[in-house]
């Protein structure tokens, strides 16, 4: 897909850098992902496999920015246990990486979610609100921008809210929706 992205020519605006949700995203609402929004989104990654992909799916390509929004997945411990710390570590690694090239970063917060189907037992809503609470003091210390989706989208308890997702993780379009008009005004600033 890089490769074919190249050969066309094509600018790339921003780009979204994420796991299923992002796919989700751009499969769900194309019309979102107007030309030069690409949407990459790898069904189950963790951050460390983000870490990996920087290279040939962000820098290589030289978006304007990158959206990334990660750690729904580290929390599930889908490659293996993780810290809260591992999983910030790793998301400013990811910025570090893009600012160094020139790439201007927008630092999603991760979707609210109280259980997740694959994880049965597992309580996501405490470490979740731990990975956006250093998003959103980071982003500021690293003069990136936090684009902060729990308003839209969570309970006070931490849950999606009803309708906001199919299966209390995964957004619904009424949930895509959602998520859009928080970043729409963020793009619309960048020109993306």
């Amino acid at each position: 897909d890089n490769q074919n992205l190249v050969d066309s020519g094509r600018k790339v605006d921003i780009w979204f850098m994420r796991d299923s949700i992002t796919q989700i995203w751009d499969d769900s609402r194309p019309g979102f992902f107007t030309s030069g929004r690409i949407g990459r989104g790898i069904g189950g990654q963790t951050t460390p496999q983000m870490v990996r992909r920087m290279m040939a799916d962000v820098i290589r390509l030289r978006p304007r920015l990158v959206h990334v929004m990660a750690g729904t997945n580290d929390v599930a411990g889908n490659t293996g246990k993780m810290t809260v710390q591992q999983s910030c570590d790793n998301l400013q690694a990811m910025t570090e990486l893009a600012q160094a090239h020139g790439i201007a970063v927008l630092l999603g917060a991760v979707p609210p979610a109280d259980h997740f189907p694959w994880r049965p037992g597992l309580d996501p809503v405490e470490p979740i609100r731990r990975i956006n609470l250093f998003l959103s003091s980071y982003a500021r210390r690293a003069r990136a921008t936090f684009i902060d989706y729990t308003g839209v989208l969570a309970t006070e308890a931490g849950a999606m809210k009803p309708g906001m997702a199919f299966d209390g993780v995964h957004p619904t379009g009424q949930g895509f929706a959602a998520m859009e008009s928080v970043l729409a005004p963020v793009l619309k600033a960048h020109k993306a």
